[in-house]
């Protein structure tokens, strides 16, 4: 961080300079570039009131999910519920989200298109991307491989999948990594999303790029197994994934919830990949929200702030912060390949203003009267009533 004084002018940044050099300062405070979500599930969002997850672990999401999805994912079920989560993003300060879509038989027609729309109606707000979501094992169905690629070619997606130490890994990311490249698409798994040592998909994900000298971007989240396994896995896994240009993202709100979760015992993990040993060895690493308010994640708002305050205190940022505010801001931006997430002299006045003058004042508060600044002006930043969702949820 550095103190400087920040001149806009006509909806851009004007001029970056030392502190005190620009008079008629508005007042003394901290400065962030907009937010940017590199790994959230839109789709999923708020479904916890009429779905959920009676014993808090990854088994009970999954099954609970499904049934969701199975009796309720309509169009206009999914819309309704992706809008009031983008508006909640946007009063937060958040400009690009990444999110991932359950493709999964009809579902792939009717996540697709309801994501393209709403793409277009945040244009300019909220920068979207999306991500192909399906089990490892369901590469081997061909047509389904095929159904999927089609719907992601179409809507400019990313292929993904989530991974796990199945027979046919290796033959399966063989398969997914062929019809990216064919395709031109890039790569966003869920790996290892366990605290079995023996989980290393992340290291067999590693070698495929490899193996296919895959010149896309490849993303991976979670990787919580890593941190269970002993020094000298971790160091040839870490030392492929850097070797490979592997992005990781680590969602520690909603690992920690999940992970080492049982019945009348404390946990004894944390949940989170070893952020600061991959971030040494040159890898992209950066922190996001994944679930919001559903059998995943029972709570969250899409404040990539509240994600950065809670990954400090689990991952231990601080001591010192240097440059880990970058991880939800310009590391999944340069991820995701677009121009957000930096303050730069002639870019876009796209700003999250915080009263807080120093770090223990930003995380020690939520931060609930920030003001968020796009091309120059302060936007509304009341967040939308629960209430709203009653018609979708039946409340």
């Amino acid at each position: 961080m550095a103190r400087i004084s920040l001149t806009v002018e006509n909806g851009r940044i004007a001029a970056l300079a030392p502190a005190g050099a620009v008079p008629g300062a508005l007042r003394a405070g901290m400065a962030f570039p907009t937010f940017v979500e590199l790994h959230t599930h839109l789709d999923k969002g708020h479904i916890w009131p009429r779905r959920r997850n009676p014993d808090g672990t990854f088994f009970g999401a999954l099954d609970n999910v499904t049934l969701d999805r199975e009796a309720h994912w309509s169009a206009a079920d999914v819309a309704a519920r992706m809008e009031f989560s983008l508006r909640c993003a946007y009063a937060h300060g958040t400009s690009a989200i990444r999110t991932h879509l359950d493709s999964i038989g009809k579902q792939i027609g009717i996540s697709w298109p309801v994501f393209a729309e709403l793409r277009e109606t945040w244009a300019g707000r909220i920068e979207l991307q999306a991500v192909a979501l399906f089990s490892i094992e369901q590469v081997s169905d061909r047509a389904h491989v095929s159904e999927v690629t089609a719907a992601v070619r179409d809507h400019d997606g990313i292929m993904g999948g989530v991974t796990y130490m199945v027979p046919e890994l290796d033959q399966n990311l063989d398969t997914l990594f062929r019809v990216a490249a064919d395709n031109g698409l890039d790569l966003d798994f869920h790996v290892d999303e366990t605290q079995d040592p023996t989980s290393r998909s992340l290291r067999h994900i590693a070698e495929a790029a490899q193996r296919h000298r895959f010149a896309g971007q490849v993303t991976v989240g979670h990787c919580c197994s890593l941190a269970r396994q002993d020094e000298e896995e971790i160091k040839e896994t870490i030392g492929k994934v850097a070797a490979s240009g592997i992005a990781v993202v680590s969602l520690p709100m909603c690992n920690l919830y999940l992970q080492d979760r049982v019945s009348g015992r404390t946990p004894r993990s944390r949940g989170v990949t070893l952020l600061h040993e991959l971030k040494a060895a040159g890898v992209k690493v950066a922190v996001s929200s994944d679930n919001t308010r559903d059998p995943f994640y029972a709570y969250g708002d899409l404040d990539a702030l509240e994600v950065f305050r809670e990954a400090s205190r689990i991952a231990h940022f601080d001591h010192p912060f240097g440059d880990w505010p970058m991880a939800v801001t310009a590391t999944p931006a340069s991820v995701m390949g677009i121009d957000a997430g930096r303050l730069r002299v002639g870019g876009a006045a796209d700003l999250v203003l915080f009263r807080a003058r120093g770090w223990t004042e930003l995380l020690s508060r939520p931060q609930s009267d920030r003001m968020v600044v796009r091309g120059g002006q302060s936007i509304d930043t009341a967040l939308p009533d629960y209430e709203e969702l009653d018609g979708v949820l039946g409340g």
